[in-house]
């Protein structure tokens, strides 16, 4: 499926790009919804895993959605293989977590491990409520900015993560973690639009030098997939990341 954008969407989050999922979630943010969070993500890479890559190679390895997409792959067989619905709902954070930080490649690879383990650890409730996603998140910033030394400015999925912590900060426990994701999701791809304009200071991105502004951080554009995910499955990425997408034909 591929979405288009009008002009105003190319000012705006990217939700108009989130397709309906096939998951079908129930009212609480308990483990069917966070393991159908993570499929959906999988989805999401999947379906922009060439964009991710082109990003990556005008300004990194290259192989940033190819990474990304390996371990989210090995992830969907990993909770295939679980069978069990875990009583707690952070058990399938843990189980991509610890995918991610055994066996993806790169620098992005783990550094999603120690998010995605904080979250799970956050989440050792049934529920996924607000509290345990704001510790969860801000944990998992904590995590990436301790191992990889990161702060905001310096062109890294720190960029996309610090605001959408700031989101969840401020937003009320009684709204509900679906939505707060959503407040979180939007702050994110802000952040991602902000990284545009950086030069890079951290990461193999800052040995582009200045022929890095203009092209978003991938390690960002992943965290606005991974938020934007717990709604629904992102089939192209926004027009503020890689340019204006492809229309369908009239």
């Amino acid at each position: 499926m591929l979405e288009h954008y009008s002009a105003q969407d190319d000012a705006a989050s990217p939700d108009s790009a989130v397709a309906s999922t096939t998951w079908t979630d129930p009212p609480a943010a308990d483990a069917v919804f966070t393991e159908g969070w993570m499929r959906r993500f999988a989805a999401s890479v999947r379906a922009t895993e060439a964009q991710l890559t082109a990003l990556d190679q005008r300004v990194g390895d290259g192989d940033f959605g190819t990474n990304l997409r390996s371990g989210l792959d090995a992830s969907v067989r990993a909770l295939d293989q679980a069978g069990t619905v875990s009583p707690a709902a952070g058990g399938p954070l843990r189980t991509v977590a610890n995918v991610f930080l055994d066996g993806v490649g790169g620098t992005s690879g783990p550094l999603f491990g120690l998010l995605l383990t904080e979250l799970a650890l956050a989440a050792i409730g049934p529920v996924l409520d607000v509290a345990a996603l704001r510790a969860g998140l801000a944990g998992g910033l904590a995590a990436v900015q301790r191992v990889g030394e990161a702060r905001p400015g310096d062109k890294t999925l720190v960029d996309a993560l610090y605001p959408a912590c700031e989101a969840l900060r401020v937003c009320p426990e009684q709204v509900g973690s679906r939505v707060a994701l959503a407040h979180a999701s939007r702050a994110a791809w802000e952040g991602v639009r902000s990284t545009a304009r950086l030069r890079a200071r951290r990461g193999r991105a800052s040995y582009v030098g200045e022929r890095g502004r203009g092209v978003p951080d991938p390690g960002a554009v992943g965290v606005g997939l991974l938020l934007s995910s717990a709604d629904g499955v992102v089939t192209v990425l926004p027009p503020f990341v890689t340019g204006p997408a492809p229309r369908r034909p009239d």
